[in-house]
């Protein structure tokens, strides 16, 4: 399968023989377990680490959207047609950046709200989380349209977060909807099929019928999808692709730098953790970004959950 080519299907078009396992191309979240995971990694990760606060913190984000999924899972179900329009078109079916959303997705903020534990939470998280209960339908739709479409002003960005993991739950929920064999891999491989959103990060599989496999993972509706090893995602470049890491760190979490467009994605690697979350380990290794973007490499894409890490404006 040509790298950044449009497949005929979603499906392995190289060797069928005995012996050739093809990987899965696209894998879809299941989300009553996707934000319990991120939430138990968090707190595993958060003992005795430098920035243990903060992970504590996106720990009991986690744990909110979890009870949100298990309470209400705000989505909308697409038609089949709908969805059959987009992939015969190569584009998303639940394009991030046009999708009409459900109302659901706020209901879904007011009860992820009320989840979230707020003891021991900073004042300025306390004020978002205050702002957004008084905010009406409106200017949560416009807040939300901002974030998606990155047009975010710096004094919503507090309350942004709490907007970015509601839509995350929303996304989820939806994309989980979907029937995975009508999906089909966008021409640009880096973006999620389902919702055009950029990757949080990839991780190469130590299980299952293809070791050694790499999956990117959605930042935003938590589908998996194959994406070619030896690749750049950012520019498809081959020649100039380096590993680097931090010296004397178990090696769970590697920078993939490209030295042709000059930007980076993160790598996580199952065969050395096998508990490792691509949402979870990223935001663990902001230590990594820093020392990769000194060297002058701009990461491929933020995790949406970033917003506010260097104006501390939630946790400190």
């Amino acid at each position: 399968m040509k790298q950044a080519g449009a497949p005929p299907t979603g499906k392995w078009t190289g060797p069928s023989h005995a012996g050739v396992k093809a990987p899965d191309p696209i894998l879809l979240a299941d989300p009553t377990q996707r934000f319990a995971a991120t939430a138990q990694r968090l707190e595993h990760l958060a003992e005795g680490h430098p920035m243990e606060a903060w992970l504590r913190f996106m720990a009991k984000l986690a744990w909110a959207q979890h009870a949100v999924v298990t309470t209400r899972a705000p989505s909308v179900a697409l038609s089949s047609a709908i969805v059959a329009q987009a992939t015969e078109a190569r584009l998303p079916p639940l394009a991030a950046d046009g999708h009409r959303r459900d109302a659901s997705w706020r209901e879904g903020l007011a009860l992820l709200l009320d989840h979230i534990d707020s003891n021991g939470l900073p004042p300025a998280a306390l004020d978002a989380i205050a702002q957004l209960r008084r905010s009406d339908a409106a200017t949560l739709e416009k807040l939300a349209d901002h974030f998606l479409r990155g047009g975010l002003a710096a004094p919503d960005a507090a309350a942004a977060v709490f907007v970015a993991a509601a839509l995350q739950v929303y996304f989820t929920c939806s994309a989980a909807r979907l029937n995975v064999e009508d999906l089909r891999l966008l021409e640009e491989r880096g973006l999620c099929p389902c919702c055009g959103s950029p990757s949080v990060a990839g991780l190469i599989t130590a299980s299952g019928v293809t070791p050694g496999t790499r999956y990117l993972y959605c930042s935003l509706c938590s589908t998996a999808w194959n994406h070619v090893r030896a690749v750049c995602i950012t520019c498809g470049g081959t020649r100039q692709l380096s590993l680097q890491g931090i010296e004397g760190d178990p090696g769970v979490v590697k920078a993939e730098t490209c030295g042709e467009c000059h930007t980076y994605a993160k790598r996580l690697y199952q065969a050395h953790d096998m508990q490792a979350d691509p949402y979870a380990d990223d935001l663990a290794s902001l230590g990594l970004d820093l020392l990769v973007a000194e060297a002058g490499f701009a990461r491929h894409a933020p995790n949406p959950l970033l917003l506010v890490s260097e104006s501390e404006a939630v946790a400190e």
